[in-house]
């Protein structure tokens, strides 16, 4: 005897989206209902509670592993292991390097360099085995891009998507190339998957700004945010921000460039920078783009974690979320630097510990905090998933030296992508001319 459909749903509703996919299998019928806006959006709301499988991607160009940290056995999805594993590439040549370009909302940018150096550039939903060779610019010959990939003021690693009802509906490609070091000019080359097609785009920015960082980005409601500084100095002030999906689209476009709360005191003090523990970075934490950093005031280390509210440059575009005294840790003779903030729990922190080489898991509600060691046997970690680590020891050592606030090297750069599961089932969105 047949199932009412209402009984149905809330009985498939109750299963990871793991079977979900493969009940979808089980006749035309479910398939049909399963493929249904009613139950899609059924399904996220009476999950959306549930645990997400999540992971850290390394996003500097390593030897190892690109995933260093994962979460797996999460409500939503019910995997038996960690999300990067699914970072299988099938390629129709041979490949002798593989980079994570970037990833957002369940989709991953990949760079692959084929056995003649050539690169090739990929969108896929690593999920779904769903994968899509991104055709070339069309104004740019073999050697234009080769000269462009050598180019320190290029970035090929820009990656947004257009989201509705919880399912990516198009995604756009961003590589960006700025004037200068010292610019207030941007040209964009942006490849549309509802077009299918390449086009330029030349925008400016409020004033001018050294470009140094450019080369990766977080990817968030369609925008992208970069580090940037005002003056030629060894630690960010602020974000450049542009929205690839809000834009008017004309070359009178402007990016917003967004100071961090305090950076403006440093600069006419010139004071702070070697009190600090690491240089300045920001992450995306539930849906918002989150920045960290820690003050040292009257003998006491304090950490303070602000939200963006407002894409402006004005005290009112910071809202301080926490601002914690870190008496525990540093009693505990840690030494560390930030990682990133949970995506989905605004709560936890993730630090890396130096002296013992293993993430801190800061809970900054509760304020309290676990260590956890790669030699350790997987186990749960503070929102319920499995934590299992892939070389991840040995990418902090080498990064290590990067976010030392008296490294004179070089700017300081992202690098960690946070690759989190989609709440739903979507394949990835094609030109409308395939």
């Amino acid at each position: 005897m047949d199932l009412p459909e209402i009984a149905l749903v809330n009985v498939l509703s109750r299963f990871p989206l793991k079977s979900i996919a493969r009940f979808r299998t089980v006749s035309k019928e479910w398939r049909s209902l399963i493929d249904s806006d009613f139950f899609r959006d059924h399904y996220i709301s009476f999950k959306s509670s549930s645990s997400l499988s999540w992971s850290i991607i390394q996003t500097n160009p390593h030897k190892l592993s690109l995933e260093i940290v994962g979460h797996h056995g999460c409500n939503t999805w019910g995997l038996d292991r960690s999300p990067g594993s699914f970072l299988r590439f099938f390629a129709k040549t041979t490949i002798r390097k593989l980079l994570v370009l970037s990833c957002t909302d369940g989709l991953v940018s990949i760079c692959a360099e084929a056995s003649d150096g050539s690169p090739l550039y990929y969108i896929g939903n690593p999920l779904m085995e769903d994968w899509f060779q991104l055709p070339l610019p069309p104004f740019l010959s073999s050697q234009d891009l080769d000269s462009l990939r050598k180019n320190k003021r290029f970035s090929d690693t820009g990656f947004v998507t257009k989201m509705q009802s919880g399912v990516v509906v198009s995604y756009k490609v961003v590589w960006m190339l700025s004037h200068g070091r010292l610019s207030d000019k941007l040209d964009f080359m942006i490849y549309s998957s509802e077009t299918g097609t390449w086009r330029k785009h030349h925008v400016s920015c409020p004033h001018s700004t050294v470009w140094e960082r450019q080369d990766k980005s977080i990817a968030l409601n369609g925008r992208l945010h970069w580090l940037s500084e005002d003056t030629p100095t060894f630690d960010a002030s602020s974000i450049v921000a542009y929205d690839f999906y809000g834009g008017t689209g004309s070359d009178d476009d402007e990016c917003r460039i967004i100071h961090f709360p305090g950076s403006q005191i440093d600069e006419v003090t010139g004071d702070n920078l070697f009190q600090r523990v690491y240089r300045r970075s920001f992450t995306a934490s539930e849906g918002s783009i989150v920045y960290f950093n820690e003050f040292h005031v009257n003998e006491t280390w304090t950490l303070r974690v602000w939200k963006l509210v407002k894409y402006e440059d004005c005290p009112e575009a910071w809202q301080l979320s926490w601002d914690l005294k870190l008496r525990s840790l540093i009693e505990s003779g840690t030494c560390y630097f930030p990682v990133v903030m949970h995506p989905l729990n605004s709560d936890i922190i993730y630090l890396w510990n130096r002296t013992a080489k293993g993430l801190v898991l800061f809970n900054l509600r509760k304020r309290v905090f676990s260590v956890r060691k790669e030699a350790e046997e997987d186990g749960k970690c503070m929102d319920g998933c499995s934590l299992s680590f892939n070389w991840c020891s040995e990418y902090m050592d080498s990064i290590r030296k990067y976010n030392l606030p008296e490294y004179q090297g070089g700017p300081n750069s992202l690098f960690f992508s946070q690759y989190v599961l989609p709440r739903w089932l979507h394949r990835l969105p094609r030109p409308r001319s395939t």
